[in-house]
């Protein structure tokens, strides 16, 4: 129990305790927790708790408190919780308090590389149904490796930030040469972002199983993507123009050390099984190092929530994604990210991306105000939001990741 006044049903309550960077009118980004409504400035309550590593905390952005690896994170999230449900630490902690509506968010770390999976065994199935209906859905190394693609990391932005309609080259069916124009079908991707702390040297890999001396937290992330552009750009290389322009990210960095009690295990892995470097090893907890999430998204588009993706069906665990990102000797830097792919479930109402939703606009989404859908328009606001459950029945939120289109510059 805490002495703050938050109420026990809180999912940002002491089991949650994310990180993230804020500031307050007139002063510098730093980094806080957010506990209840209230988010801890750390660094002057660290240095005022005589901590030396106080400093980590000032910097406008997590890198350099990812920098300092596994033991360091788990250190600091007893020390906050120590600081947190101890009454003598008042008067450490009292002052450095801000209430959430007084602080502006800011992107949580300055991203170093970016990667995209494509994690969904149901939304790479639904998007083969679209494009390759007289084939199989699923292409032949989809069960054999994460796939994914290399992404652009300075275009990764902060929930709240407008989305400007992207332009480039398309190519109606109808039309024998491509028009160049702002982009038609203009999408959303409902997805876990992971945010990774400890370099490594070029050469070494991560396996499966150290993988969680790596993985630091989750953010939800919504992969904007501009599908015509995207078709008929990537063949035949990967997305580029249509996925580059924007991606975005929730301010708060719920720990994996928080997830601990939505560990679940995978969907299966039977028919093929992963290759060894992809096989995880047996945990008291029954997940195992492969582990799944149970997490259940919100997908709301003006105002109606149109989908409800579980990630507890993903094919592919974080582990296993980054293991393989790094199994070819490919470096970790503090500040990773990389996107599980569209989280889509068996059910209609459970598709992540509006691709999926509509049936590439065949089948129009309809909105509580009566109007109809299919892809994004100028002025849609689009909310993502997800929970996990945590230690004894408690829930925790993972916040929200906000996005409102603007029209083509």
């Amino acid at each position: 129990m805490t002495w703050l006044d938050v109420p026990a049903d809180s999912p940002f309550g002491l089991h949650n305790l994310p990180y993230g960077v804020f500031s307050t009118e007139g002063s510098a980004p730093r980094v806080g927790t957010r506990v209840g409504d209230l988010v801890l400035d750390l660094a002057p309550c660290a240095e005022q708790a005589g901590m030396e590593s106080y400093a980590v905390w000032a910097q406008p952005s997590l890198n350099a408190f990812l920098a300092q690896g596994r033991p360091a994170w788990t250190a600091a999230r007893e020390w906050v919780t120590e600081v947190l449900t101890n009454p003598a630490r008042r008067d450490c902690v009292e002052p450095h308090l801000v209430p959430v509506a007084d602080v502006t968010m800011h992107l949580p770390v300055e991203v170093a590389d970016y990667v995209d999976f494509y994690a969904s065994e149901h939304h790479a199935s639904n998007v083969g149904r679209i494009f390759r209906p007289d084939s199989e859905p699923l292409t032949p190394n989809w069960k054999h490796l994460p796939i994914g693609y290399h992404g652009r990391s300075g275009t990764v932005v902060v929930s709240g930030t407008d989305i400007v309609r992207p332009s480039g080259q398309r190519k109606p069916p109808t039309e024998e040469v491509p028009v160049f124009g702002p982009s038609v079908r203009l999408d959303i991707e409902a997805e876990l972002g992971f945010v990774v702390g400890g370099g490594t040297e070029l050469g070494s890999p991560v396996s499966v199983a150290d993988s969680d001396e790596h993985l630091f937290g989750v953010v939800l992330l919504n992969d904007w993507s501009a599908r015509d552009l995207q078709a008929w750009e990537y063949v035949p290389l990967g997305p580029f123009l249509g996925k580059s322009f924007a991606t975005t990210i929730s301010p708060w960095v719920v720990t994996t050390d928080a997830l601990r009690s939505a560990r679940v295990p995978l969907p299966g892995q039977t028919d093929p099984a992963p290759l060894p470097y992809l096989q995880g090893e047996a945990t008291e907890d029954g997940a195992g190092t492969a582990y799944g999430l149970d997490i259940t998204y919100e997908v709301e588009w003006n105002g109606t929530v149109v989908s409800r993706p579980p990630y507890r069906t993903m094919y592919w665990s974080p582990a296993q994604m980054l293991a393989h990102m790094t199994v070819n000797g490919a470096t970790l830097r503090d500040g990773d990210l990389f996107g599980s792919g569209t989280i889509s479930g068996p059910e209609r109402d459970q598709r992540g991306s509006f691709l999926e939703l509509s049936w590439s606009g065949q089948e129009p989404v309809t909105l509580d105000d009566g109007s109809e859908r299919t892809f994004l328009e100028d002025g849609d606001t689009v909310v993502l939001r997800a929970t996990a459950p945590g230690p004894g029945g408690s829930t925790i939120s993972l916040g929200e990741c906000v996005g409102t289109i603007r029209p083509a510059r």
